[in-house]
């Protein structure tokens, strides 16, 4: 009895040190030693989270590239518009010389042709998005400019257009030439 309970303790015993050398695999195997292996698979796992982290810096990379490149065809594109919106700025400004040549004309002589022709000009240039600068009011200085000061009740107030201003949609291409009053202190 008492050998009997010796010999299973010792089956016992070897079970669990089969089982020790199971959960212990990583280091002993067949009676070898598995560092170099448990070592490979770090270098392994290095290597692979490594490679991971270059993948994701390109990826990032790639992404920035991307959005930097979106943003360089939108601006292109608002300049495109820009450009073709205010593509006849110098046309229209060489033609306000005309224009004010007509005006100035209508105020000496009362032609009808000459109105005709002043109307139609002015039709065609407010087609294209010309708009004169209103001068009854206050002086701005971003539409108007003062050429003569006088004394008066306000300050800042417009009292007579020396030379139209004109807009060309919303940029001022010339402001107009005014004379305002400074109210004295």
């Amino acid at each position: 009895m008492f050998l009997s309970v010796i010999i299973n303790l010792t089956k016992l015993y070897c079970k669990m040190e089969k089982n020790k050398k199971i959960e212990v695999n990583n280091e002993k195997i067949d009676g070898k030693d598995n560092s170099d292996s448990i070592n490979q698979e770090n270098e392994e796992k290095l290597k692979n989270t490594q490679k991971n982290k270059v993948k994701t810096d390109y990826l990032k990379d790639l992404q920035r590239l991307q959005a930097e490149f979106e943003n360089f065809m939108k601006r292109t594109e608002l300049e495109k518009q820009e450009i073709i919106k205010y593509s006849n700025e110098k046309l229209i400004f060489k033609l306000l010389n005309v224009l004010d040549s007509f005006q100035l004309a209508l105020k000496h002589n009362n032609n009808e042709g000459v109105k005709l022709i002043y109307s139609e000009l002015i039709t065609l240039l407010e087609s294209e998005g010309l708009s004169k600068i209103k001068t009854n009011g206050n002086f701005d200085p971003k539409f108007h400019e003062a050429l003569i000061q006088e004394e008066g009740e306000f300050d800042n107030k417009i009292i007579l257009e020396l030379q139209s201003g004109y807009m060309l949609k919303e940029k001022v291409i010339r402001p107009a030439k005014v004379k305002i009053t400074r109210k004295i202190k």
